[in-house]
């Protein structure tokens, strides 16, 4: 079994995904010991991304880390906990809603988990088929 990082490279589906976690800088840290639980939108899922819009977020560090980040809970949370929850705590900070909504995930109302419990080492994997957004904060 390889870590998270591995196992998605090797999928074949995540080539935007481990671009961005390059250019975020967080390989290393997907490699380390977690667990942690990834929810890794697919290729398919970046490209719905206006392409200025993703240019712009892969050149971004600081954002491109918060977005990241927002897509990993810490922990190992299987699909058998995650239907159990109405949220999650990211390593962003912010938030992630939960849902089941006819027998699938739908995380933040718009992202659905279209695989779940890809073991890694280091934790798990849930394939999701939108990029999630963290909360804007509100400026004062």
């Amino acid at each position: 079994m390889k870590d998270i990082i591995d196992t998605a490279v090797e999928a074949g589906s995540f080539k935007t995904l481990a671009t961005a976690l390059t250019a975020a800088g967080l390989i290393e840290t997907l490699k380390g010991e977690g667990p942690f639980t990834v929810l890794a939108p697919t290729d398919d899922a970046f490209a719905k991304i206006p392409a200025a819009d993703l240019q712009a977020l892969l050149a971004d560090k600081d954002k491109l880390t918060s977005v990241l980040t927002y897509h990993v809970v810490a922990g190992n949370v299987p699909a058998s906990v995650v239907t159990t929850l109405s949220e999650a705590a990211t390593v962003e900070g912010s938030m992630v809603k939960i849902a089941v909504v006819d027998g699938k995930v739908v995380l933040n109302d718009s992202a659905h988990v279209t695989t779940a419990d890809i073991a890694a080492t280091n934790g798990v994997i849930h394939v999701i088929d939108s990029v999630l957004m963290p909360p804007v904060p509100a400026s004062v």
